[in-house]
């Protein structure tokens, strides 16, 4: 029988003079804590939880301080350019005529690219790895089973009433339930109220509303109100990768009813791909990363390489992953970039097969670090089994070959220091095992560490080795993270025995730790367990994280 417990006179203590494991010296990714995105949103009225923006335009600010001669150039670029461009024509078209496309925003790119004799592959409709997508035309239907069974839907509306975006289904089967959806919305909205959260049998529906969108989870899963909210602010996220937070103000403000979806044609397996990662990644949930496990001088020949080979004026980040997983970050000094915003780059990558092909240059808004515009992203594979991905951003619209210059010399210098050879060896063993760690009756954990946004946790082992098990252990992991955030009740410790597992969560100012243990263990045996598993977390925080920054 389950049951639950906190005895204040057992706690565990860390010892608050020694940096917590993962600790860095300087800052790699703006720190942040659980929910960080809503709190600032959950209270007060409709008005008030708009999320807030950067009136600076922190691109502006970058472009502006490295070209200042050429600023007038810039305007008439960002007048002729992409979405703009398309924009400006619903004041004079139709909503019939127009059929903008994904790929129709970086037509001009791939145009620029081929006047220098080469051709840079431009990805703005991949397709979703590891997916399965219901098409056929008997489960759109809504009174389809298969339709209804789903634990989890995800629908994006206009404030209109206009569908965007089913995860499960096509928009325009469900138009009555979309238009139900926003009579809702609409009705507590003219009271000066807001839904926020509706509870019928064992489904929770819950809404987010945001200036010109609103969005709708409906769940039979373990995921809390809160979980659940954090899930569709990712989703919106995402839309505004693919736009920008100012083109769709502007769109909504010109046509109130425009069907976005003409926009997001090619776009939504970013989304679809999006849920898939948040069911079982728990960077998601931690609002962290988890980096590959690398020895430290070789990540630190790895960050060099691209340090003296991709130093060019208006790179703001460069990023190396491997499925997945975060190998470095390098970034311009002053600027951060925020988990969450990697995580859209991370799933832009995923959920991205054409990348694989070519050398790409596609254009990807970062709504954490700057909402208002673009950045352009040089995306190309290092390896011929296409696993280490390396993504240079800048500001510069121009700078294709240049970067894929830059790419050339980071390759030569990786080959030379057996740096590529090193990540596809680390590749292709797991990870860790639970039992490295050599702690009796430990089963899993995950440890985040706060002041770096980064995470580690071991392979599944027994018993977790079924896609069932799998999800009953990330549904257990769902409750310990929300017994611990929750808003009426946070905790700083929670000590919960299950039937088939003993839980132990533990959160301080300077990290996460969510536990499994057998279903024996007692709450004195877990305590003296975890201080054992920090003291080997931090024996091994060089190779399991990322400690320094490098700049440019």
């Amino acid at each position: 029988m389950d049951g639950g417990g906190s005895d204040r006179s057992q706690t565990p203590s860390y010892d608050s003079d020694v940096p917590e494991p993962g600790a860095g010296g300087t800052v790699i990714l703006a720190p942040t804590d659980s929910y960080a995105d809503l709190t600032q949103g959950w209270q007060g009225s409709l008005h008030e939880i708009r999320r807030p923006r950067h009136s600076s335009g922190t691109i502006s600010e970058i472009t502006n301080r490295s070209k200042p001669e050429l600023a007038g150039e810039k305007q008439e670029r960002e007048k002729d350019g992409e979405l703009k461009d398309k924009l400006n024509e619903l004041q004079v078209t139709d909503d019939e005529d127009l059929s903008l496309t994904s790929s129709d925003e970086t037509t001009a790119s791939k145009e620029d690219e081929k006047e220098g004799g080469q051709t840079a592959a431009v990805s703005s409709g991949p397709s979703a790895s590891g997916l399965t997508v219901i098409e056929s035309d008997s489960e759109e239907n809504v009174q389809t089973e298969a339709w209804r069974s789903q634990r989890k839907h995800i629908f994006v509306l206009s404030e209109a009433g206009k569908p965007i975006y089913s995860r499960y289904g096509k928009e325009d089967k469900l138009v009555t339930i979309m238009g139900v959806m926003q009579a809702l919305v609409s009705f507590l909205q003219d009271g000066n109220d807001s839904l926020r959260c509706l509870v019928a049998g064992k489904h929770k529906f819950v809404f987010l509303n945001r200036e010109n969108l609103n969005l709708v989870a409906v769940a039979k899963t373990e995921d809390s109100y809160h979980q659940l909210l954090f899930q569709l602010t990712y989703v919106y996220n995402q839309i505004i990768s693919v736009l920008t937070y100012t083109q769709l103000n502007k769109i909504f403000k010109q046509r109130r009813n425009y069907d976005l979806r003409r926009l997001l044609t090619g776009s939504e397996k970013f989304i679809d791909n999006l849920l898939h990662l948040m069911d079982h990644e728990p960077s998601f949930l931690l609002g962290a990363v988890r980096c590959l496990p690398l020895p430290s001088s070789t990540r630190e020949n790895i960050a060099q390489s691209i340090v003296q080979n991709a130093n060019v004026k208006d790179l703001v980040f460069a990023i190396l992953l491997a499925n997945n997983q975060l190998i470095t970050l390098v970034r311009m000094k002053k600027y951060f970039l925020h988990p969450s915003d990697l995580h859209l780059i991370i799933n832009l990558v995923n959920a991205s097969e054409s990348f694989k092909a070519a050398e790409s240059w596609t254009p990807i808004c970062l709504p954490k670090f700057d909402a208002s515009g673009f950045l352009h992203a040089y995306v190309s594979y290092l390896d011929p089994g296409c696993q280490t991905c390396l993504l240079l951003l800048t500001v510069d619209r121009d700078m294709f070959f240049t970067l894929s210059e830059c790419r050339q010399k980071i390759v030569d210098r990786l080959n030379r220091y057996n740096c590529l050879t090193a990540i596809t060896e680390a590749l292709a063993r797991t990870s860790y095992s639970i039992s490295q760690v050599g702690i009796a009756d430990l089963r899993h954990f995950m440890y985040k560490s706060k002041s770096t946004a980064q995470y580690t946790s071991p392979e599944l082992d027994a018993p977790y080795t079924t896609k069932e098990e799998q999800e009953r252990l990330f549904g257990l992991y769902l409750y310990l993270h929300h017994r611990i955030h929750s808003s009426a009740r946070p905790l700083k410790i929670l000590f919960h025995v299950g039937a088939n597992e003993t839980l132990l969560g533990w959160m301080t100012s300077g990290f996460e730790l969510y536990t499994v243990f057998g279903p024996l263990v007692t709450k004195t045996q877990a305590i003296t367990s975890i201080n054992k598993l920090l003291k080997w977390i931090k024996r091994e925080e060089d190779r399991l994280f990322i400690l320094n920054a490098p700049t440019f």
